[in-house]
């Protein structure tokens, strides 16, 4: 006599049955379930680490900056990490199992790259914020940026050349590529290839202007002839910023094998002068007092120097120069402006029979 299941396990037999079968006749089902459940975990692992981090790293710039921009890119690692481990476990006679385990390095081994790049990246960032530019007089703060974001860029290459030669130098084939790319990044000390020598000599030229810093951002400088500042510094190029808002591009090396122009190079505070030309007969020190009086009343003088002085003369005229301070080139301009302005102004008003002119004896001729 035939009994029949309960009504319970005739539910269960129905539910497990079919999932037994593709367990048991498709090769890959049990590793697919396997790597399912571990995304599951590391995305619900995720969520809860990242709030957590988040909360405990708030007041810590550093590790609060590390955690927002590395936490993606810490998942992916994390999954593939546990599916390496997965796929390490699984019998050997699995079919495709050298293939998909070699795609998974690959991934990998990107995705570590990733993860150091935004390690780099968020480091650099608060480095950055916490030394801001916009500051009067920031040399230090710019001097720190610099070489922040410099050095950080040449991070970041080094450690894409890292991880694209060690993913190269996982396929047979490509084996001797991926150590001519790791040899060009410096890790084996040689540059292989003549392909390698103008990325390794950029690299070399952004450590060099990180480290000795002849430029450094929102610097002033003359280069070409063209005044302007230092807007950006690249791997490749630096960006100048000319007054007029054109833009100059210069390779990074012309830096470092041509002379130029750098008048923030120690401080930002400049001297300026002013030039004009007077007849004999006008009185210096009147223009010498209007000068300071100009001086003292414009508010981009610094304070430090109102200098007036004849430095030429020749037949018709003397040369004055009135050498003024100001905080920046910008400044120490306007104020040039003002007082040249001022004192042609002032010789019109006071002084109009002193203007240069030039002098002759009118003699009758001899008659014959």
């Amino acid at each position: 006599m035939n009994e029949r299941l309960p009504d319970w396990l005739e539910t269960l037999s129905y539910a497990v049955l079919p999932w037994a079968f593709i367990l048991h006749h498709i090769p890959w089902a049990g590793v697919g379930v396997q790597v399912l459940m571990a995304l599951f975990a590391v995305m619900l692992f995720h969520r809860l680490g990242t709030a957590f981090l988040r909360r405990v790293t708030a007041p810590l710039p550093f590790s609060s900056k590390l955690v927002d921009y590395g936490h993606r890119a810490g998942g992916v690692v994390v999954f593939l990490l546990s599916t390496q481990v997965i796929l390490r476990n699984v019998p050997a006679t699995l079919p495709g199992l050298d293939f998909v385990l070699h795609a998974n390095t690959l991934l990998l081994i990107s995705a570590l790259t990733w993860l150091g790049v935004r390690c780099v990246r968020a480091v650099a960032m608060t480095i950055v914020e916490m030394n801001p530019a916009d500051a009067p007089d920031n040399l230090q703060a710019r001097r720190i940026q610099t070489q922040t974001k410099v050095l950080s860029r040449s991070m970041i290459v080094l450690i894409v050349l890292v991880g694209g030669g060690s993913a190269l130098m996982t396929l047979p084939g490509l084996k001797q590529l991926g150590t001519s790319l790791l040899a060009s990044a410096g890790v084996a000390g040689l540059v292989v290839g003549f392909a390698a020598k103008p990325v390794l000599g950029n690299l070399l030229a952004g450590m060099q202007i990180a480290l000795t810093q002849p430029i450094r951002l929102q610097d002033v400088v003359i280069v070409q002839n063209e005044w302007g500042h230092i807007e950006e510094i690249t791997g490749t190029y630096v960006v100048v910023r000319i007054w007029d808002q054109r833009r100059l591009i210069v390779p990074l090396q012309w830096f470092i094998e041509n002379p130029f122009q750098n008048w923030t190079r120690m401080s930002a505070d400049i001297l300026g002068t002013v030039s004009i030309w007077v007849d004999y007969s006008m009185p210096v020190p009147a223009l010498r007092a209007e000068a300071e009086r100009i001086c003292g009343e414009a508010p981009e003088w610094d304070g430090r120097l109102c200098l007036t002085q004849v430095v030429d003369t020749n037949e018709r005229a003397m040369h004055v120069r009135v050498l003024v301070s100001a905080r920046d080139a910008g400044q120490a301009w306007d104020l040039r402006c003002r007082i040249r302005e001022g004192l042609v102004d002032y010789v019109q008003r006071n002084h109009a029979d002193h203007l240069p002119r030039f002098r002759a004896q009118v003699q009758p001729a001899d008659r014959p």
